[in-house]
């Protein structure tokens, strides 16, 4: 079982720590310019992107269970049938995304308070990067799918090479023709296009074209639908309440000013370094779980939720060990600024915490994922969103300032592992 979880969650591993090194480079190239405020534009785009594309995160999340319980089961003409309908889902609504786009910035800056040069070069990034909407849509899509099909080969491939054009991209447009914030989100908007273009071509290698094509009269099938929509609203709800959190930690940040902002996005670079490198755990767990749960062998399924539980807080430990050490000599990777290196030591301690704590939810989310149990995953989320993070926040602002952001979140990731450990016995029903 550990050389199975390995063989998954290693490409994962690597594939997903590539995002971070991506969004590490955006901050480290812009938070090295002359203005600080272009870091900060960056940051408050990001709040928009979180929106806008964690909102459609089911796109990803909620494919790869359904397609790993097809294969689990072997019903080819039924896996094609989910890749068909995801990618026609995902160019739709790439397609309204870019059509809404004045109206998604226009109730954004309303919400988000910034200082008047954040704003500026926020809404500039927004109005580029908006256009990448149908690929990245579609990627999310493709990568779902092939990770149903326990194929980590092509998500790794495809994350890579995005990421990699992407940051040879960003460093030709910031510093090469010195387009600065504008040239972070030209960068993003060509490599999600030729990552989009790549994907259609490693599917037309791997996988039958003609079986693809045998289903594309039925994806309007409305019994197919009703699970893949009923599924992906309930991860859509649950997404909605994790992009609230980090929403309003970045929007209470801005309101802190930009030294505030500045030291927690480069803070919670560190925190999605170690999201995504646990995230390669969870995905290998969405995978097998969803495939032994469509074989009905529940005894692999016990076997996996154990090991991967294991193999995932480990893996956080280590992290929190590297963050203890060297964490002071990573943070002058993101600014040359000692300020701002001095103002981050201040709240390193959250960030040495956070892998002992955010681990163990990051895997949970990756079993019930797999198990397609999107009700639960709502109801916990929601839950620690609004009952735990919001309260602990409000109760705690004038006393302990930007600490209790960071005192809020840890409380949110710590209450999420505890809920999703006691709606577990779900899962062991199934199978």
């Amino acid at each position: 079982m550990n050389r199975k979880i390995l063989r998954l969650a290693i490409p994962n591993i690597i594939s997903n720590l590539s995002v971070p090194l991506l969004s590490s480079v955006d901050t480290a190239l812009l938070g090295h310019l002359d203005k600080i405020y272009y870091l900060g534009a960056l940051s408050v785009a990001g709040i928009i992107f979180n929106f806008v594309y964690w909102g459609f995160g089911f796109l990803r999340m909620g494919t790869t269970g359904l397609t790993a319980q097809a294969y689990g089961k072997k019903d080819q003409r039924q896996i094609m049938m989910l890749l068909a309908q995801t990618l026609s889902l995902a160019l739709f609504c790439g397609i309204l995304l870019i059509a809404a786009q004045w109206l998604i910035a226009k109730i954004s800056f309303t919400l988000i308070a910034a200082t008047q040069e954040v704003e500026y070069y926020a809404r500039e990034y927004f109005t580029i990067r908006i256009h990448a909407a149908p690929a990245t849509l579609m990627l999310y899509a493709f990568h779902g799918w092939f990770l149903g099909m326990q194929n980590v080969k092509v998500p790794l491939i495809l994350t890579v090479l995005v990421n990699l054009l992407n940051i040879i991209l960003n460093f030709m447009f910031i510093y090469g023709l010195d387009l600065k914030s504008a040239g972070a989100a030209y960068a993003t908007v060509i490599a999600q296009y030729c990552g989009l273009v790549c994907a259609v071509a490693l599917f037309l290698r791997s996988y039958s074209l003609p079986a693809f094509r045998s289903v594309l009269n039925r994806i309007f099938d409305l019994h197919s639908l009703k699970r893949i929509f009923r599924l992906n609203f309930d991860i859509f709800l649950r997404t909605l309440g994790l992009i609230f959190t980090f929403s309003f930690f970045t929007a209470k940040s801005a309101e802190g000013g930009d030294t505030i902002l500045a030291v927690n996005t480069i803070l919670l670079q560190l925190i999605m370094i170690l999201a995504y490198g646990v995230d390669g755990f969870a995905f290998a767990a969405e995978s097998l779980i969803g495939k032994y749960i469509g074989a009905k062998d529940g005894f692999k399924l016990r076997k996996t939720v154990t090991s991967v539980l294991l193999w995932g807080m480990g893996l956080g430990a280590i992290i929190s060990l590297i963050y203890l050490g060297l964490g002071q000599r990573l943070l002058w990777i993101f600014t040359d600024k000692p300020e701002i290196v001095r103002a981050c030591m201040i709240y390193m301690t959250w960030v040495i915490i956070a892998p002992l704590v955010n681990s163990y939810c990051f895997i949970w989310d990756g079993i019930f994922l797999g198990a397609t149990e999107g009700a639960a995953m709502r109801n916990s989320m929601l839950f620690c969103a609004f009952f735990v993070f919001l309260p602990a926040y409000l109760l705690l602002r004038e006393s302990l300032g930007n600490h209790s952001l960071w005192l809020a979140l840890t409380l949110f990731m710590f209450m999420r592992g505890v809920t999703l450990t006691l709606y577990s016995r779900r899962i062991f029903k199934i199978a």
